[in-house]
């Protein structure tokens, strides 16, 4: 099975192209540049340097959120189209789940997770049993404080997963000291064929059902339904 990753969920951008778990070829950048510019060159790059037609594709991965609003969108949006236009199965994977592979081998639980500023993060807590990854606190958007402290109940080692990890080191150190783990720098990326490796398993979305996962409203729509409420109370 022949698979095209994308992943353009947060500030790294990812392309992979994947033969059942086997990386073929991929392009990883984690730079402050914009990605509707960049994702179709690489992908173009991509498969020119593996020598691979579009329409040899069985299946496209893409990664659906949480993450930046406008990133989730623009890896949607180009896994779709191209799945629309060449017939091919498009599976979407959470940004989350798709990080949590870098703990794979890790005896404990892993918490991924991505700023959403004023103290919340989006997050989930994943654990590997047997070879198989479980997600027994599902993705959500919560303080980050109140997901340290229920790790900290739990009592269990947890290794934490991060581009954000500057920002919240020393309040983890801070809650759970030796239980927390924290890996060095290029551990808190995600590959882009771990996202693709996570989508061998799961069944196809449907192409115009598949939706971007945010875990909120961006501000713009809180602000209108906020202000159809005080209209629809005045009326």
């Amino acid at each position: 099975m022949n698979i095209l990753v994308i992943d353009t969920s947060n500030h790294v951008l990812g392309v992979a192209i994947m033969k059942n778990d086997k990386v073929i070829g991929q392009i990883m950048t984690n730079l402050t540049k914009n990605h509707s510019v960049r994702l179709m060159p690489a992908i173009d790059k991509l498969m020119a340097e593996v020598g691979m037609r579009v329409e040899e594709l069985d299946r496209i991965a893409v990664a659906k959120g949480p993450g930046s609003y406008t990133g989730v969108r623009i890896g949607l949006t180009t896994a779709k189209t191209l799945a629309w236009a060449l017939g091919t199965p498009v599976v979407g994977v959470s940004s989350l789940e798709a990080l949590s592979y870098q703990g794979r081998f890790f005896d404990g639980f892993v918490c991924p997770f991505f700023d959403a500023r004023r103290g919340l993060v989006y997050t989930g807590i994943y654990e590997w049993e047997g070879g198989n990854i479980t997600n027994p606190v599902p993705d959500q958007n919560i303080p980050f404080v109140n997901i340290l402290e229920d790790l900290k109940e739990k009592g269990k080692s947890v290794l934490f997963l991060s581009p954000d990890i500057s920002a919240f080191k020393e309040q983890i150190i801070e809650t759970l000291g030796e239980l927390a783990v924290i890996p060095e720098g290029p551990y808190h990326i995600t590959n882009p064929a771990h996202l693709g490796l996570a989508s061998i398993t799961m069944e196809p979305d449907n192409i115009h059902g598949l939706a971007p996962n945010y875990l909120r409203l961006a501000e713009a729509e809180a602000n209108w339904l906020k202000q159809q409420k005080e209209k629809e109370s005045n009326d």
